[in-house]
């Protein structure tokens, strides 16, 4: 075992220390050998030191370096190293996360870790919250209470009776809601067409003066965090409009919500404290490995009425937090340590610094190409920056010419009609070095 672990530190080692030179693409000639993998499953087994010996020669050079400092991508961090290193020693740990008694010291961490987030990001003190795998299902935690209480309201035990004969519940959207929040409403056979759409303004944003009358069973669905853009819905007057109705608002807040640790981004997501239900993604911009997004709930009954279970062989105590009562998942690995071991190693300081460099990064991004003579499309707010090289053609031979270089990463995007390259700044590794090299890439790359 110590053997195994230590060749597999080495090389994971080797793999990080070489990211920030490597090109970021996958290598071509290792993806076209891929296929030599698909073999019959062998009768005798191999010894683990050549099972991972494949594994890092065969595979690892078919990676994309997300975890590298250029790219660009999607609106993904690579892994702090408190994080990753509080990764490897959880997985040896090898807790199941569901129950306090088989697991009390990863229940009190993600307590703790949980009191720590619903400080940082400014939400009401008492917030309930669980630990899931990603933004799509921290959507679906918290709308999943929602579900419970706007029908509990309306006299109707969802998760005793079903939907079926309960009172329809009426689903408001932005037209350029997420579809992993539109993924969630399906899960929850609420739908992802029978929706409320209500039009947005030039940046993504939700028009106020659109909101449509609310009456009966209600949940209103915001945006902190156009996906494209970065630019959140103008969240206080929504919260106050929707409440006077009687509905729960809810904020997909995957990376947006972030924004309320950095002093010079925090009015992007004012009034935010002011809705019932809340979503992020921790793998997004606190830089922990993947599997680690945040369902938020100001209602801590609605969230364990739709989260909780019983059974015999489960034993509970009224005076400890039961972690499973506020997530989908019973078994679960320990996710919440990454996020502890990452807000306790970045500091409230540290976490404001991280987003306002990538924030000013994405700003010197939209600069350096507007000097270019290249059109960015919308106001860069947060760390999302959309180019545009002129035709739709020309955009995307500039994206694959980019891509095919190495330097840096970013994808296309079709936004408001217009076809675009996608920036998103969103690493602790990624230096104003990286901007200025990856700028230049660009630059090269559509001309």
């Amino acid at each position: 075992m110590k053997t195994l672990l230590d060749d597999a530190a080495h090389r994971a080692l080797r793999y990080l220390e070489g990211l920030a030179a490597r090109p970021v693409r996958p290598d071509p000639a290792a993806v076209a050998a891929l296929p030599q993998l698909d073999v019959a499953l062998p009768a005798a087994g191999r010894a683990p030191e050549d099972v991972l010996a494949l594994l890092d020669e065969r595979v690892g050079p078919t990676t994309m370096a997300m975890a590298g400092p250029r790219f660009f991508g999607f609106v993904i961090g690579g892994s702090l190293p408190a994080a990753l290193a509080a990764s490897w020693l959880a997985a040896a740990w090898d807790q199941n996360a569901g129950l306090y008694v088989s697991s009390p010291g990863v229940a009190e961490l993600e307590r703790i870790a949980l009191g720590w987030l619903v400080d940082l990001l400014g939400l009401p003190r008492g917030t309930a919250g669980g630990f899931v795998t990603g933004a799509t299902m921290a959507n679906f935690t918290a709308l999943a209470a929602a579900r419970h209480a706007v029908l509990a309201r309306a006299g109707w035990a969802v998760e005793a009776d079903g939907l079926f004969g309960a009172p329809p519940i009426t689903v408001i959207v932005g037209e350029e809601v997420h579809p992993t929040l539109l993924k969630s409403l399906g899960l929850l056979g609420l739908g992802r067409s029978r929706l409320v759409r209500v039009p947005v303004d030039g940046q993504g944003r939700m028009r106020a003066g659109a909101l449509p009358r609310i009456a009966g069973p209600t949940i209103l669905c915001l945006q902190a965090g156009n996906v494209n853009t970065g630019a959140c819905d103008p969240l206080a007057p929504l919260c106050e409009a929707a409440h006077v109705g009687g509905a729960w608002v809810h904020v997909d807040g995957a990376f947006g919500l972030w924004a309320a640790a950095a002093p010079s981004r925090r009015a992007q997501v004012h009034g935010v404290e002011l809705a019932d239900s809340w979503a992020t993604d921790a793998h997004k911009w606190l830089n922990v490995p993947y599997d680690s997004g945040v369902a938020f709930v100001r209602d801590a009954h609605a969230l364990s009425a739709a989260m909780a279970i019983t059974a015999e062989y489960l034993p509970r105590n009224a005076a400890e937090r039961i972690p499973s009562d506020y997530t989908p998942e019973l078994s679960r690995r320990a996710r919440g340590i990454e996020v502890w071991a990452a807000l306790l190693a970045l500091g409230r300081d540290g976490v404001a610094a991280l987003i306002e460099r990538n924030c000013a990064q994405a700003r010197r991004f939209a600069a350096g190409l507007a000097a270019a003579g290249f059109d960015i499309l919308n106001e860069v707010v947060l760390n999302q920056v959309l180019v545009s090289f002129g035709a739709p053609e020309r955009t995307l031979r500039a994206i694959a010419a980019l891509q095919a270089d190495g330097t840096c990463w970013a994808g296309s995007t079709v936004w408001q009609g217009h076809t675009a390259m996608r920036i998103s700044v969103c690493n602790w590794s990624t230096t104003d070095a990286d901007i200025e090299r990856s700028l230049a890439a660009m630059i090269r790359a559509a001309g």
